[in-house]
Parts: structure tokens; C-alpha cells; sequence
């Protein structure tokens, strides 16, 4: 298993008005790059168990942590997160390195990113593995405000558009107490409590199941948002709305071969007609919860590794 002391080094890259935190490795392999792209609350750093496979099966391995992350760059405005600059970032990215595209990898709020840079700029994507978050089909209605009349106003992804800065200030004063309540896996299922439940994780005392990580790895995620508080990457949250008249623009079809892994313990649901958007889609499954390259690292290298081979 690696450790922080086998993660890549960082260098800041200026592009797209900002400086990206990029850790690489695999520069001997150039000419095959593969960027991976983290999730929220996350860090470069969740991809550690994927970088030496990579790199061994032939990649160039570039993973930024995204704007609002890390040393990377947080502009204040909200707008600086939409789609438009979160997909901008990676075509710089490439611009960067000289590479016309790309094979993407992305979790969570990361794999929300490599779909719609598969719709605004489908020829710099090569290839797409995702990891729990499915295509997210654009309906009649904005997402914040389907959400809320689905989910309620209490519902984390409303709560953040809607009170801004409450949710930020709770997180920000527990900040390790919140990730290590959130790094959890084999959590006995509970009923849905009420209120907002980011910030009862950021209160709770006791943590369920068991830890994701090690103290030491989780002390990575805690010095990054020490350095920047959370308001830098919930700001993509409040981009939604924005995101959603953005991606009105785009034809929703994804061409590109794509695999598709869900954890069968995650909350995240599969999308039954996922075919009809991404016709090119292989989908797997784990039985893991949601830190899937985390939990199985193993078995999910092993998989993505095979269908990239293909």
C-alpha cells in the first residue's frame, strides 16, 4: 500500500487564471496521459493507491487538485466554479502539457467534471472511467431547484444555495472532527435524521463503522482545508444551477468509450437508462461504499487497469 511518502511532489502550474497544485508521476511515459480527477471533500492525495499501477501499465499520471483545493488557487467569486472554468482548467491542463487529449478518470463531484468536459469538449476526451457519480441527466428543471422539491430544503446540495455561508462556518470550526465522521466505511444504516446532514457530521462525537484511512492519510485532507476552509469547494455546489443553463448549450450524448464503476454500498443510485446518454458504457460494480479508490484499491486497479487494455 503507498503512502504519503511515495505520492508524487507537487508543482504549481499557472493556467486558465489560476495556478493548479499538479502532482505527476510516469513523466517517462509521455505521450499516454491519464488525468484524475478528485471529489469533494477530497484531495489529490485520494488517488495514491492508483498512481504506481498507472504509471507501471504505461501512463503519464496527472492529478491536479482542482481550484479550491489544496495550494491550488480559490478565487472568491461563486461564479469562478461553474462548469465552464472546472472543464477550462483541464483543456489548459492539456494546452500545458502539449497533449491533444486524454484518457479521464474522475470520482464524485471529479466524475461530474470528466462528463461534462465529455459534452463542452469531447474531442479533448479520450477515454472515461467514472467512479459512483453516473451521468447526471438534464431535466426541465434546474438541479438546485428539482433537488428541493425532491429532497427538501434540509437536503446538503440546497442547503449550500440557499444559506450561504451557514454550513461553511460549522464545517470550517471542526474541521477534523467533519472529515473523520465523513471517512467512514461499513456504517450501520441509520434512519435519515433531521436537519442538514453535513453539519451533523461536523458536530458528531462519535464516528460510526470504521475508518476509511489512516490518521496519517487523513491528516492530508484536514491541512488542505485548514489552509482554505470548505466555502472554496462547496462554491461548486452553488454552480449548479449555473451548470444547468451552461449545459443546455452541448448535445447530452457522451460518444466515448467510458467504464463505469458504483459502489454497492454507496447511497449514489446506479442510472437505469444510462445507456441512452452514454451508448459506449461498460458499467461495473464493487461492493464498497463511496471512497471506492480507497476501499478496494486493489480490485478497482485490477478492473480499470483491464478494461483500459481493451
Amino acid at each position: 500500500m503507498t503512502n504519503n511518502k511515495n505520492f508524487p511532489t507537487s508543482k504549481l502550474i499557472s493556467v486558465n487564471g489560476v495556478d493548479l497544485e499538479v502532482f505527476e508521476a510516469g513523466q517517462e511515459n509521455k505521450g499516454e496521459p491519464i488525468i484524475l480527477c478528485h471529489g469533494w471533500p477530497e484531495h489529490a492525495y485520494s488517488w495514491r493507491y492508483q498512481v504506481a499501477p498507472l504509471v507501471e501499465a504505461g501512463y503519464h499520471v496527472i492529478i491536479p487538485n482542482q481550484r479550491g483545493y489544496g495550494n491550488s488557487s480559490c478565487p472568491e467569486e461563486v461564479t469562478q466554479y461553474d462548469i465552464e472554468h472546472l472543464t477550462g482548467d483541464f483543456v489548459a491542463l492539456l494546452d500545458y502539457y502539449g497533449y491533444k487529449n486524454a484518457v479521464f478518470m474522475g470520482h464524485d463531484w471529479g466524475a461530474s467534471v470528466v462528463w461534462s468536459m465529455a459534452l463542452l469538449h469531447p474531442e479533448r476526451v479520450k477515454k472515461m472511467v467514472n467512479l459512483c457519480l453516473p451521468y447526471q441527466v438534464r431535466g426541465e428543471k434546474p438541479w438546485i431547484d428539482f433537488m428541493e422539491e425532491f429532497l427538501g430544503e434540509d437536503y446538503y446540495f440546497v442547503h449550500f444555495n440557499k444559506q450561504p455561508g451557514v454550513a461553511d462556518a460549522i464545517l470550517n470550526a471542526n474541521i477534523s472532527q467533519f472529515l473523520n465522521n465523513l471517512y467512514r466505511k461499513n456504517v450501520p444504516a441509520q434512519d435519515p435524521g433531521e436537519g442538514m446532514e453535513m453539519i451533523n457530521l461536523a458536530n458528531a462525537t462519535v464516528a460510526l463503522g470504521e475508518p476509511v484511512m489512516s490518521d496519517d492519510d487523513l491528516s492530508v485532507y484536514i491541512s488542505g482545508f485548514k489552509q482554505n476552509g470548505f466555502t472554496p469547494s462547496i462554491n461548486w455546489y452553488r454552480n449548479l444551477n449555473r451548470n444547468w443553463h451552461l449545459l443546455g448549450e452541448v448535445s447530452p450524448i457522451v460518444h466515448q468509450k467510458t467504464l463505469m464503476v458504483y459502489g454497492e454500498k454507496d447511497v449514489i443510485p446506479p442510472l437505469p437508462n444510462i445507456k441512452d446518454f452514454v451508448p459506449n458504457i461498460d458499467v461495473k460494480t464493487l461492493d464498497t461504499g463511496h471512497w471506492i479508490q480507497e476501499e478496494r484499491p486493489d480490485e478497482l486497479n485490477q478492473m480499470i487497469l483491464q478494461w483500459l487494455e481493451k
